[in-house]
């Protein structure tokens, strides 16, 4: 006698019963039960704000100094020049804003780009420039 394919599949099936009609243990109800989401999601509506609020001010010189460029050049960590310093500040004062600008901007020594403060504009980094080299004169 030869057997098909399907039907020693079938056999096999039955036997290590895995029948196509095998069900997850439980009455219909229970595995609805399990299956029932475990919470609800909940839409919220975001009321627009004025496009004033949404935007923020642009920090003063002096504040992204103190929230940034202070973290160094306060203590002289890596060889900042420090804060106020006449000496230290006149040569690179005298190189002018455009070099000082370059040096904010990519780094100079161990000095990072923008000193850290990858969200200020470059306005805004002007700004700080412009303080530390007032606090230096």
């Amino acid at each position: 006698m030869r057997l098909s394919f399907s039907t020693v599949i079938l056999t096999a099936l039955v036997f290590f019963g895995l029948t196509a009609s095998a069900v997850p243990p439980g009455t219909d109800d229970e595995i609805s039960a399990r299956l029932a989401p475990h919470g609800n999601l909940s839409r919220v509506v975001a009321t627009a704000m004025p496009s004033e609020a949404l935007v923020k001010a642009p920090l003063s010189g002096e504040e992204v100094y103190g929230q940034y460029c202070s973290v160094c050049h306060a203590n002289g960590v890596g060889g900042a020049p420090l804060f106020a310093d006449t000496d230290a500040w006149a040569p690179r004062a005298a190189k002018g804003m455009e070099v000082l600008m370059a040096s904010t901007l990519n780094g100079i020594g161990a000095m990072p780009a923008k000193g850290t403060c990858m969200s200020c504009s470059d306005d805004e980094l002007a700004g700080a420039v412009t303080y530390i080299l007032d606090a230096a004169r």
